[in-house]
């Protein structure tokens, strides 16, 4: 493959991908409506040590990357 080809394939998944990602987690968020459901601290800090445990396996795989709000290449 063309060094091109390969990175407009990377960008186009990636960015679905990662937006898919957070999406779910702004989906997640809205269990936090206590009207709606119940739930521990605990319960939250599980979660979020799961979820910080697994980016940070994965940020491993590709170095330092910093982002904030939409994600876009």
């Amino acid at each position: 493959m063309e060094k091109n080809v390969k990175k407009e394939r990377f960008n186009k998944i990636a960015v679905n991908r990662t937006n898919k990602i957070l999406d779910t987690l702004r989906l997640l968020g809205n269990c936090s409506n206590t009207a709606s459901y119940e739930y521990t601290e605990e319960d939250v800090k599980k979660i979020f040590n799961a979820i910080e445990q697994e980016v940070k396996m994965q940020k491993q795989k590709f170095g330092k990357c910093n982002t904030n709000g939409k994600f876009e290449l």
